[in-house]
């Protein structure tokens, strides 16, 4: 954990381009993370998603480079946590390997060590999610809901 950055890396079983569809396509995102959402997958473009319960996430998409590279703004609308909407920074790299795809999560500019805990914690979680449905397995409910 650097300047207020947490990274999170996993291997996919699933090739760059399956990986990356699950960040341009609003029901395959859901698939992974999220009840419902609104989604403008260009750059500049909005979105919206209710990730759990009352957890709602805002931002926009800075940079979308298929399959190798997303980045977005990041932010909770009215949560406990301190991270405005677009206040922090997700970036995403795909890096074809062997047995598939490793994915690189650094999202940085977070506030404090506590919203860097909580956040690392929240993309593992949301991670092992997003490599099960892309290597064509079945999440199952997410525990978090």
């Amino acid at each position: 954990m650097i300047n207020n950055a947490v990274t999170v890396e996993r291997r996919i079983a699933a090739r760059p381009e399956t990986v990356f569809s699950f960040f341009t396509d609003r029901d395959k995102w859901l698939s992974w993370m999220g009840q419902d959402g609104e989604f403008s997958f260009q750059p500049g473009g909005a979105y919206r998603t209710r990730v759990t319960g009352e957890h709602v996430a805002e931002g926009r998409f800075v940079e979308i480079d298929p399959p190798r590279r997303i980045v977005f703004t990041w932010g909770w609308v009215e949560d406990e946590m301190p991270v405005p909407p677009g206040s922090s920074t997700v970036e995403i790299t795909l890096e074809p390997v062997p047995e598939g795809t490793l994915l690189r999560l650094v999202h940085r500019d977070l506030p404090s060590p506590e919203a860097c805990a909580a956040h690392e914690e929240g993309w593992k979680h949301y991670t092992d999610r997003l490599a099960v449905v892309a290597a064509g397995g079945d999440p199952g409910p997410d525990a978090w809901m």
